[in-house]
């Protein structure tokens, strides 16, 4: 058996990462993750199996982010699978999620854009009773893991593998259509954190820098036939394009249009609401 103190610092000192506060959050995620320890068990020396962790260290120290280490990220409480087919859930994609359930109904018929994880179709039923939730991807590896997640969470979500940007869709009404979608400028890489650029997927991530608005036309385009009267969209949005978006959604013929900010004051959702 291991003092877990012990262990806990050995962990810290095979991490090579500038930030020490974020080397003892690593440190701690990676005790909590295979020895089911806390701090208050790791501060009072507790003693556990070792395990080598060395192989998962030497990810980490080559910069791959830590969830997808774990093999897993936590989103409105829930734990979901993620790899690198996947984008990681995060915070302002919550904030996403709570305002569509600010006007939740029961039995909502919703569609989500460019799914990923699953992670905002699979709470939006989970979280809306009777609820029909379709979530659409281009890939289909990312269209499985969204699946696993849905099996693993028990959420019914109907799944299909389309290209938005092009192809036609054949659904019922629906009440809401929410998006996360690909949203940075193919310019703005440079400027991106080697974490993320080097191991989350691309394709979940930029578009071109002459067409960034290219998924906001589309939702537009198609949520004028696919939503039902004062059916309403949530989007997440660059923050450097918010004015743009929302114009955009006004050319469209849509009502309602807002932009709301994040937790640090940036633009970051768009809603609107189909007048008719």
């Amino acid at each position: 058996m291991t003092n877990s103190k012990e262990l806990f610092q050995g962990i810290k000192s095979q991490l090579a990462l500038d930030d020490p506060d974020e080397t003892q959050a690593i440190a701690l995620a990676l005790m909590r993750q295979f020895y089911s320890l806390t701090l208050t068990d790791i501060l009072a020396e507790k003693k556990v199996e070792f395990r080598n962790l060395n192989a998962l260290i030497e990810r980490l120290n080559k910069q791959e982010p830590l969830h997808y280490v774990l093999g897993e990220a936590e989103f409105y409480g829930r734990k979901f699978t993620v790899n690198p087919f996947v984008l990681i859930p995060r915070p302002e994609t919550e904030l996403l999620v709570g305002e569509v359930l600010k006007t939740k109904t029961e039995g909502s018929c919703i569609l989500d854009v460019g799914t990923g994880s699953g992670c905002i179709a699979i709470t939006l039923n989970l979280e809306i009773a009777n609820s029909k939730v379709y979530a659409v991807d281009v890939n289909q590896k990312t269209l499985d893991a969204a699946k696993s997640n849905a099996l693993k969470l028990q959420a019914s979500v109907q799944f299909i593998q389309t290209d938005f940007l092009t192809d036609d869709m054949n659904l019922e009404p629906l009440d809401i259509l929410v998006s996360n979608p690909p949203y940075i400028k193919k310019s703005e890489m440079q400027f991106m954190k080697s974490n993320v650029l080097n191991y989350e997927p691309h394709l979940a991530l930029f578009v071109p820098d002459e067409d960034p608005l290219i998924f906001y036309k589309a939702i537009a385009l198609k949520g004028k036939s696919l939503l039902k009267a004062f059916g309403k969209v949530f989007v997440e949005i660059n923050e450097k394009l918010g004015n743009e978006v929302k114009n955009l959604f006004e050319r469209s013929g849509f009502g309602e249009v807002k932009i709301l900010k994040d937790l640090d004051g940036k633009d970051r959702i768009v809603t609107a609401q189909k007048t008719k």
